[in-house]
Parts: structure tokens; C-alpha cells; sequence
């Protein structure tokens, strides 16, 4: 059931940004914000290009699956590697520049900038986030709904709204599948989660079928690992180990 405060803010013509990576939690996030009843002419998708460390065909999925809501792109001005370079060692779960940096930084300085070109909007924004309570425990205890004094500056209102907070990873796959759509191509192949190709939170089985299916990718990181002495995983074991594949 739609809040009261989401009623209200669509009466207002707020300008509903949809954070889509590609998988299948930003994937169901636009289904259920069409279904909720908010126009398309009320929405943008923003894709946080991660470059040569994100999966291939990520933006094509996103277009094929978009209807007629527009999207933009946002790339940080450094690339994951560089990061890594420039820091010495890989993010880690406290420190997790790889999203702050590469994806909410570039996301909050896009939509700024489109609202400064759309003025339609009054600067009134509602930021949607496709993060689940099933995920984590720690995703389990975020606010559903709030507002962003950080982001509310220089005439801007800004909510940050989990939309799908409540759905389970059964719900949302049934959800796609209802809708007629396929998830993204890399589901099928193996992976459980569709974040970057190496994930610092990735699973051992995601680690290792991503190392199959990106081999050039894998061999980077290796080969960073071993150049930082430092390793991507928070077991803190590097991931040849891990996986059992050889870069």
C-alpha cells in the first residue's frame, strides 16, 4: 500500500530517482514504483558505470527493461583499480569507498545536476534505493523512508526511500517473472548477486564462477593482491585460494 507521504509527493511532482545497477533488486525497485502508480514521466534511472570491473551488456539491460523512463549514467573520476592504487589495499565492509567513491558520490553530483537542468521538478527529489532487510542484518535495520538533511541544500528536498525494503529474493524474481522480463544474463550463469564482477561481500561460490566467466578481469585482481599484499576478500584469504582457479 502506498504511504501518505509518497501520495503526497507524486501530487507534488517530485522527481523519483531509481539507483539501478542492472540486477534484479533495482530491476523489481522500477516494477513496483510503475505498479505503486508513479508516472513514468516522474521518474530517472541512474546507472553508476563502474567500467571494465562491472558485468557486460549491464546499461542494455537496463534500456531493455527501462520502458519509457530516461536514464542517465554517472562515472567517477577515478576507476576501482586506481582507487585500490591510490590507497594501497581493496575497500573493506567499514570502509566501502567502492560505493561511496564509484557509485553514491557520482549518483548524488548526476541528479544534482538534473535537477538543475529540469526545474520542473522545484528540487524536490525522492531517491529510491533497492536494498532488502533479508540481505543483511544491518540492511534489515535501515529507515524505509527519511529525509536527507545532507542532500537537502541550495533550494533541494530530498527523501531517501527503500521501496522494496520488505520484498524477499523469491518475491522479486516472481515479480520480474510476472512482468514479462527476464533478470540480467549473469543470474542465469551462475552468480547470486549482481554487484561488481568481485565483490568484496561475494560469496566464495560468486567469487569462483566469476573468475570463470571473467578470466582478464580475475588475473587484475590477483595480481593486485599480490602487488598490495592485500586481498580482495574478508576472510582475508587471497582468491586463488578461495576460488581454486589459477590467474
Amino acid at each position: 500500500m502506498m504511504s501518505h507521504q509518497i501520495k503526497s509527493l507524486i501530487a507534488r511532482g517530485a522527481l523519483f530517482v531509481v539507483n539501478h545497477s542492472a540486477g534484479k533488486d533495482s530491476q523489481a525497485m522500477l516494477l513496483h514504483l510503475k505498479q505503486t502508480g508513479i508516472p513514468d514521466h516522474l521518474m530517472l534511472i541512474v546507472h553508476a558505470d563502474l567500467g571494465d570491473v562491472e558485468w557486460d551488456g549491464n546499461l542494455d539491460h537496463i534500456r531493455a527493461t527501462a520502458g519509457d523512463v530516461p536514464i542517465i549514467t554517472a562515472t567517477a573520476k577515478t576507476s576501482f583499480f586506481e582507487m585500490v592504487e591510490r590507497r594501497g589495499m581493496f575497500p573493506s565492509p567499514a570502509n566501502r569507498q567502492c560505493t561511496s567513491d564509484l557509485k553514491r558520490g557520482p549518483i548524488e553530483r548526476e541528479v544534482r545536476r538534473y535537477l538543475k537542468a529540469h526545474p520542473e521538478f522545484g528540487g524536490l527529489v525522492v531517491n529510491c534505493m533497492g536494498m532488502r532487510a533479508q540481505e543483511s542484518a544491518s540492511r534489515a535495520k535501515k529507515t524505509v523512508f527519511q529525509f536527507s538533511p545532507r542532500n537537502s541544500k541550495a533550494g533541494r528536498e530530498w527523501y531517501d526511500w527503500l521501496p522494496i525494503h520488505d520484498l524477499t529474493e523469491c518475491d522479486v524474481f516472481q515479480m520480474i517473472r510476472d512482468a514479462g522480463q527476464e533478470p540480467h544474463w549473469a543470474y542465469a550463469a551462475g552468480m547470486t548477486r549482481l554487484s561488481c564482477c568481485f565483490c568484496i561481500m561475494a560469496s566464495a561460490a560468486d567469487l569462483r564462477t566469476a573468475a570463470q566467466l571473467k578470466p582478464d578481469l580475475y588475473r587484475r585482481y590477483v595480481e593486485a593482491e599480490r602487488y598490495h599484499g592485500h586481498t580482495l576478500s574478508m576472510s582475508r584469504k587471497p582468491l586463488e585460494e578461495i576460488t581454486g582457479v589459477t590467474a
